[in-house]
């Protein structure tokens, strides 16, 4: 069996690598461009850093900035239209993941348009044309959708949140510039760090990974551990390694899948609007517990990556709960919520959130086996 790597076919990393945005617009023959971002980096003036190099370099571009938090089959399908009636031959995406996916499926959709339902790109769509190119901006460490083939979109009639995973989707340029993630308040760079953190670990651990993803997803690890905490205290070299760790971790896990910390997240950002990061930490750990027993010696690379001492000489049982406590630890030390309680999470809805979670792609990357009924109780252990 061959195992596949797919990555950007260019990506440029540290302060000021903007400036390759215009370069390689021009040196892909983009006459215009259709900027994908949101109405708060517009405010805030982020988005402005990459709109100055553009006009600088005398290149036209239109923006597009109906995105939200957690991007909707509405919000794609204006987009799809509003990048027909602009005329552009290229796409820059600025944001977090939100802004990056929904400029994805844009792409898709506009290359491939017998998809402008956006649902029947759900799972691995047989997309027959690349998308659009898109030059990637991530303005948050944490998402790595500037390197993955996968994007996710809200479903707002049926409440759910849906993955969408397509090798023509990944961005041609992904521009990791620490200076774009400067302006992260502490909370989102505390959730969007931890985001990178469960995308390395359930990278590692998922029954798809091979040696060239471990290599990625532990060399993340260590990076989040020794600088998120930094990052969350405004630490610019902090920013800086977890710039460059969530893009490592992505490098990993597009290409060998996740588990199902993300398919317990999907469905509370889609029923409650619960940020994704927020939602990853909250649950990891525990989910990692159960875990354990399916994951073989990697806990004990995760816990020395995590900065455990001593592992070397502790029994399984040992390393693998110094591995899950370190991550807790992690978490509550750049302050993300302990219960599900605290983010809005009700009782009631358990049935659907479970069910949902276990019909979600990201389940068959689960390195245990489960069913409706066990990712009930990891829900109501949460509570």
């Amino acid at each position: 069996m061959a195992n596949r790597i797919i990555l950007n076919e260019t990506s440029y990393f540290g302060a000021g690598a903007i400036t390759h945005v215009a370069e390689e617009a021009k040196a892909r023959g983009f006459a215009k461009l259709f900027v994908v971002t949101d109405k708060d980096l517009i405010k805030f003036g982020v988005a402005g850093k990459v709109f100055a190099v553009l006009e600088a370099a005398q290149i036209p571009y239109e923006v597009y900035d109906n995105v939200k938090a957690n991007p909707t089959i509405e919000n794609v399908q204006t987009g799809v239209a509003a990048f027909a009636k602009a005329g552009a031959q290229g796409i820059v995406a600025i944001g977090g993941g939100s802004a990056m996916d929904t400029a994805k499926a844009i792409g898709i959709i506009s290359a491939n348009p017998e998809f402008a339902d956006v649902r029947s790109l759900e799972g691995t769509a047989p997309t027959k044309n690349k998308s659009v190119p898109v030059i990637a901006v991530p303005t948050t460490a944490g998402t790595a959708a500037e390197v993955t083939i996968n994007y996710v979109i809200t479903d707002v009639e049926k409440n759910r949140k849906f993955v969408c995973v397509d090798p023509h989707d990944i961005p041609v340029v992904a521009v990791i510039d620490p200076d774009m993630m400067s302006s992260m308040p502490k909370g989102l760079t505390a959730s969007t760090g931890m985001d990178a953190l469960t995308h390395a670990i359930e990278g590692y651990i998922t029954p798809g990974a091979w040696e060239m993803s471990d290599m990625f997803e532990l060399k993340a690890i260590e990076l989040i551990a020794q600088n998120l905490r930094a990052a969350v205290a405004g630490d610019p070299a902090g920013r800086d390694g977890m710039a460059k760790a969530q893009y490592i971790a992505g490098m990993g896990f597009s290409n060998v899948g996740l588990g199902i910390v993300h398919s317990m997240a999907h469905p509370l950002g889609a029923v409650y609007d619960t940020p994704h990061g927020v939602a990853n930490a909250i649950i990891l750990p525990t989910v990692m517990a159960y875990n354990a027993p399916y994951t073989g010696e990697k806990y004990r690379d995760i816990a020395k990556a995590m900065g455990v001492e001593g592992t070397e000489s502790m029994t399984q049982e040992a390393y693998r709960a110094a591995a899950v406590e370190a991550v807790a630890k992690l978490g509550q030390d750049v302050g993300i919520p302990a219960k599900l309680t605290e983010v809005g999470v009700k009782a009631e809805d358990l049935p659907f959130l479970s069910e949902s979670a276990f019909n979600d792609v990201c389940t068959g990357g689960n390195p245990r086996p489960t069913s409706v009924e066990e990712i009930m109780e990891l829900y109501k252990s949460l509570m």
